[in-house]
């Protein structure tokens, strides 16, 4: 059963320490995931509507992540677009009393083609009407990227590439995505909001306007990739710091990532495993 400790946020909101994660969880399988996640004790679940992609392919010199993709493109990666099903694993742990709404942490993020400001509210909406909930416990913007919009009657859920295949950049900044998002936070569609793969130099242009300040960061992080002076950086601006792929290369094995193929297992490192035995632990704990 996970640990029931929990963080304060700089919005005055606690946020459990530990969580599950939707990114590769199957669509037929979700629901019982996430009821059976709940049985089990956990209380955050960290979702979003994106399906974000990667590419196990290298780029020639004249071309760019926005030059058209390879038809098919290779070793595609394709998770998330899975909140209709994690609501619905929700619903059933709430029909059948496991947990009351309150005692859950919902998380879910702003996908890249929604930036521009007046698309935030409405793909927010539709997000809230696919978990079946009134709020946001976190509200994330999933990249400092905008991208060209499209609506969701056309492709949904979203990814990088638009109705064309092509990856086409966006014209909104971050700043005008941050001031719709804090919108959500004074309409109570979200308690708190925050960024997710940003570098420090993004966060201290982000602080320098930003009337609601980001409640967490979401990074990759695991002894791998410390990023130990971006970490400290969000910190010392009262910014909790989450971490995704906490596993190291495990997470992009399927990707048939060359890097991941080539770094020893986290779990089996030695120092890990030394570690955890002098603390009764196992290495992944």
């Amino acid at each position: 059963m996970p640990s029931s400790s929990t963080v304060k946020l700089n919005s005055g909101h606690e946020m459990p320490l530990v969580g599950f994660g939707l990114w590769k969880v199957n669509n037929d399988t979700c629901a019982d995931q996430v009821y059976n996640a709940i049985k089990a004790g956990y209380r955050l679940f960290d979702g979003a509507c994106g399906k974000p992609f990667f590419l196990n392919m290298s780029l020639q010199p004249h071309e760019t992540i926005f030059s058209p993709l390879p038809n098919p493109p290779h070793a595609l990666i394709n998770h998330y677009g899975n909140e209709v099903e994690s609501g619905q694993g929700v619903a059933r742990a709430l029909k059948d009393n496991l947990c009351k709404r309150s005692d859950l942490f919902l998380v879910s993020k702003l996908w890249n083609s929604f930036h521009d400001g007046p698309r935030v509210k409405p793909i927010c909406q539709k997000q809230l009407q696919d978990w079946g909930i009134d709020y946001f416990d976190l509200y994330i913007m999933h990249f400092p990227i905008s991208i060209k919009y499209v609506d969701p009657s056309v492709k949904y859920p979203p990814g990088f590439t638009d109705e064309n295949g092509k990856v086409t950049p966006g014209s909104a900044s971050i700043q005008e995505t941050w001031t719709a998002m804090e919108g959500l936070v004074q309409d109570g569609l979200c308690r708190s909001i925050g960024v997710s793969n940003f570098r420090a130099v993004l966060l201290m242009d982000l602080l320098r306007y930003a009337k609601i300040r980001p409640a967490t960061l979401q990074i990759e992080h695991h002894p791998y990739l410390v990023q130990d002076g971006l970490v400290k950086y969000a910190q010392s601006q009262g910014i909790a710091v989450t971490g995704y792929s906490s596993f190291g290369p495990q997470s992009f094995l399927e990707m048939d990532m060359q890097q991941a193929k080539d770094a020893p297992l986290l779990l089996e490192h030695p120092t890990i495993k030394k570690i955890a035995e002098a603390r009764g632990k196992t290495p992944a704990q």
